[in-house]
């Protein structure tokens, strides 16, 4: 894709899962990229396999600070900013027991926790026409018995999504949304027990092409919405998701 060799990329929640996918696929396309995320081990660990184009810096996202730090050493590394992708979030819910903690947790680090990265990195993504990418989930469409906080903030990140574009098209900054089916990543394994073939078989009955998306099939999303090739897309909603009409989930 074009438009993404020599640029800058953070990754919220890039050293695991679906954001590690990403992060990996950014790095083959000759993107440098820092890694937002909690978990040292894995971020540290990523960051010497794929250096130096890629590097780690521990991040509590819901923290103004540490975001305005993530975003410095960013610019600071690698002289520029051009995408920023919020993939990093909290699983948490309890449905209509879930506390005004749980509540105010999820929609913290789910919602506004991207909406004041984004923010903080506005005018370097506006130095080169950047963009932005926000992942959100097919939670945000489908009614799910027994989740509430999850699917209203990824429901919210739509909203805020077309918020963002219109308010930043102003200085250039293109700003998507990519709704994800059902994925190989870490909560699924944590469901399944890790037996693929059998997840396969349960996504099947949701999914018109018959199995769970792969991560690098949401990565390749990704890459595409911040690549030169979606010059002309902002405010939408990409779905990387198998097409989930078949039944709500």
């Amino acid at each position: 894709m074009r438009g993404l060799k020599d640029k800058v990329a953070i990754v919220t929640g890039g050293a695991a899962s679906i954001g590690l996918a990403i992060t990996e696929a950014f790095h083959a396309a000759g993107t440098h990229v820092i890694v937002a995320a909690r978990s040292r081990d894995k971020g540290e660990a990523v960051a010497r396999r794929l250096a130096p184009s890629v590097i780690y810096r521990h991040t509590d996202i819901t923290d103004d600070s540490e975001l305005e730090q993530l975003v410095a050493q960013a610019v600071a590394t690698f002289g520029r900013l051009d995408f920023v992708v919020n993939n990093a979030c909290s699983y948490l819910d309890n449905g209509q027991r879930s506390t005004r903690e749980e509540w105010l947790t999820t929609l913290d680090t789910n919602l506004v926790s991207g909406a004041m990265l984004v923010e903080l990195a506005r005018p370097h993504l506006a130095k080169q026409q950047g963009a932005v990418v926000n992942l959100s989930s097919i939670s945000a469409h489908a009614a799910q018995s027994g989740r509430w906080t999850y699917p209203v903030s990824k429901a919210g990140i739509l909203h805020l999504t077309r918020l963002q574009a219109m308010d930043y098209a102003g200085e250039g900054i293109r700003v998507n949304a990519l709704v994800a089916g059902w994925t190989v990543s870490d909560p699924i394994a944590g469901l399944s027990g890790g037996d693929w073939t059998r997840a396969d078989q349960v996504a099947a009955e949701f999914h018109l092409l018959g199995r769970l998306g792969r991560a690098t099939e949401v990565a390749d999303g990704v890459l595409f919405l911040c690549s030169d090739n979606a010059s002309f897309v902002t405010g939408s909603e990409l779905r990387v998701e198998g097409d989930i009409g078949r039944a709500h989930v």
